[in-house]
């Protein structure tokens, strides 16, 4: 992220704008991923889950997708799914049109149906391919989204790695190099970056990294960074994947975003990842390294969150003047609290 984009994403805040927008285009993915957060029973509260919504295509897809970009003016969509590639031709439709605009677009993608060089040619567009691990273990959880197809869907265009670390792929010490370095060598890619396996309030599975490999990771991600110049992990990142923010309302990236799902209308929540998020244990990359900029100093004690909680006080005078939505920081702060943060502690001293 560069200075610039932080300035304009300030900018939004400050006239009442959510700058961030995440659309789940479509309920459709040939892939059927242990651990998928997008198809768990309670992504979407429990009342409806994701296959179950009505979804869109053609026009509707599109002239709703804009109709969302009109309404919240946002900076930067991602375009999620499900697979959101098998709406290519909507897509191709989209991007441009987004482009055109001025707003930064990132579709994220198993790389199961070939990406048209086109849209690479699009300025302020991006594709990130989740690629979750070696061959050995990525081929087996995501298949049929081999190494092979994607290496033949991304060949020649220019696109992001974007890997979710699993407790399995840290039984073995060489694992985390062995996969950066063979992604860095390729020329389809741009840059790599990482997450950590998220998981929902009270799971037990597989995926889950131990608090040691979350420390683990956090040790070996600068020491990567300084080897393959392609991995995203700036000075910070890693301690702030050990010390996420303690929910949504503390969290930067989710107070900047809104999240849609496949019928355009139901919300997800908290956060990208919906259902009961487990922030003690957070992964995700976008609140990391948005939590890891909140804490930047500016000046003696002030922090760059101190500035950004002001902007965010005059973004919601702004958008009450302009009738514009609901920023979703002011969401956040109205979120009816959970079981736990309802419990009254009664001190006996």
């Amino acid at each position: 992220m560069r200075i610039r984009n932080v300035l304009q994403s300030w900018g939004k805040v400050l006239h009442g704008h959510t700058p961030l927008l995440s659309i789940e285009i479509t309920r459709e993915c040939p892939l059927r991923c242990p651990g998928c957060y997008a198809y768990g029973a309670d992504h979407l509260g429990g009342a409806v889950t994701l296959r179950e919504l009505s979804d869109y295509r053609g026009d509707d897809l599109v002239n709703g997708v804009l109709s969302l970009v009109d309404r919240h003016k946002p900076l930067h969509v991602s375009l999620v799914g499900g697979e959101p590639m098998v709406r290519h031709r909507e897509l191709s439709r989209i991007l441009p049109e987004l482009s055109s605009r001025g707003i930064f677009t990132m579709i994220v993608t198993s790389a199961i149906i070939p990406i048209p060089h086109e849209w690479i040619k699009l300025p302020r567009f991006m594709v990130a391919v989740s690629i979750d691990g070696l061959p050995e273990h990525h081929d087996v959880r995501r298949h049929p989204a081999t190494y092979e197809r994607i290496l033949e869907n991304i060949s020649g265009n220019l696109v992001n790695v974007h890997w979710t670390i699993t407790a399995q792929a840290l039984e073995r010490a060489s694992y985390m190099e062995e996969y950066v370095r063979f992604w860095n060598a390729r020329e389809e890619v741009r840059y790599i970056w990482v997450s950590l396996y998220t998981p929902q309030r009270g799971e037990q599975s597989a995926e889950m990294l131990s608090a040691a490999q979350r420390e683990q990771v956090a040790r070996e991600l600068p020491r990567l960074m300084a080897l393959y110049p392609k991995l995203l992990s700036p000075k910070g990142y890693g301690q702030a994947l050990l010390h996420p923010p303690a929910s949504p309302k503390d969290c930067t990236f989710s107070r900047l975003s809104k999240n849609y799902s496949a019928d355009l209308k139901t919300r997800v929540e908290p956060c990208v990842f919906g259902g009961d998020p487990d922030c003690s244990q957070c992964g995700c990359s976008a609140s990391a390294a948005a939590h890891w900029i909140s804490e930047i100093r500016v000046a003696g004690p002030l922090r760059a969150k101190h500035l950004l909680h002001g902007s965010m006080h005059i973004g919601n005078a702004m958008a009450r003047l302009q009738n514009v939505a609901l920023p979703a920081w002011s969401e956040r702060e109205q979120v009816t609290p959970t079981a736990e943060e309802k419990l009254v502690h009664i001190s006996l001293d």
